[in-house]
């Protein structure tokens, strides 16, 4: 029986072993791209819940197709100019020789998904995309430590009432099975009680990760606060939950659904029309061990419990730039 106790060593995506993140960031720009990679090549499905998502060969995720292990998954910004990303990634890829093999030619798997910040303020005169080299500076860049909040992915991302930004966070189990998110969170809703300035995802925080700010009081339910402006489907939460127990795409399609919850309960509203909201689910494989009907229970209760502790930690993170249209929380709670 599968029980949860404590976050890894530290908490991030990449406590499990074997993965490794990566960032390339545009300050004039406001924008980035952020990789998710590993020593081996991995297994992954994905999940979609919003209603504008912008993606990359993500069909070939499904538990009925061929492809079965995938070599990184890129979050970006951009909107779809952001999905040439996985292009950058798949040359560098190429260049070692990784990829799916087909006779004697390799072709390195790569799905993507975006999220739009076109309107944050941010110079969007290329002459050139941008993104293809982002991915290839971002790849480069992966390692086992990586920075939060205004950074890669979430680097122009916003909320309905402050920045946005890129989290991550991860919890292990009494059986030493370890389970992490890394998000780029941008949504159309806002991640805290507007009376209070306390994040939604507030009682899911552990040791203080992002403010120890306390849970959202009461309130009225029917008070609801979003992005209002013309371009109100300039939204959208893109992450990947991963883990290093073994299970096949169909089970981590289920890790991904229940995943969604986590987002559910950091933002108000999510999966909205207007938000392209998506998880990806990844598995190493390390842990060869059975998994039932509850382990697989308890594992998406953590998945949950890990994205919405990494929405709240991008959030909290984020730093101010020049030409931000909003605060960042951390100055907002000190109003």
């Amino acid at each position: 029986m599968m029980t949860l106790k404590s976050t890894g060593r530290q908490n991030l995506i990449t406590d499990i072993e074997g993965l490794r993140v990566g960032h390339a960031s545009d300050a004039r720009l406001k924008s980035g791209v952020t990789v998710l990679t590993a020593d081996q090549p991995f297994t992954a499905a994905m999940h979609v819940m919003g209603g504008a998502p912008g993606t990359r060969e993500t069909d070939l995720l499904a538990p009925d197709k061929m492809v079965q292990m995938i070599d990184a998954l890129v979050l970006s910004g951009g909107s779809a100019h952001g999905l040439d990303a996985a292009s950058g990634v798949m040359a560098r890829l190429h260049q070692s020789g990784r990829g799916f093999a087909v006779g004697d030619q390799t072709v390195p798997i790569v799905p993507a998904a975006i999220l739009f910040d076109l309107l944050n303020g941010g110079d969007k005169s290329w002459s050139e995309n941008p993104y293809a080299a982002l991915g290839q500076h971002a790849y480069d860049a992966a390692q086992t430590d990586f920075k939060l909040g205004t950074q890669g992915a979430g680097t122009g991302a916003t909320t309905a009432t402050v920045k946005g930004g890129l989290g991550s966070a991860s919890l292990v189990c009494d059986n030493d099975v370890t389970i992490g998110a890394l998000v780029a969170a941008n949504p159309m809703g806002s991640v805290h009680c507007p009376t209070s300035n306390r994040f939604w995802g507030g009682h899911a925080e552990i040791n203080g990760e992002y403010g120890d700010l306390g849970v959202a009081p009461h309130h009225d339910p029917l008070a609801v606060t979003t992005k209002h402006h013309p371009h109100q489907n300039s939204n959208t939460v893109i992450g990947i939950i991963a883990t290093d127990l073994a299970l096949d795409k169909a089970s981590l399609t289920r890790l991904a659904t229940a995943a969604h919850d986590g987002i559910a309960r950091a933002v108000q509203p999510s999966h909205t029309p207007l938000d392209g909201d998506l998880i990806f689910a990844v598995s190493t494989g390390q842990h060869q061990r059975p998994c039932d009907g509850y382990d697989l229970a308890m594992l998406g209760h953590a998945a949950a419990l890990c994205m919405t502790r990494a929405i709240c930690r991008g959030v909290w993170h984020a730093d101010a730039a020049a030409n931000d249209s909003l605060p960042i929380m951390r100055d907002l709670v000190k109003q």
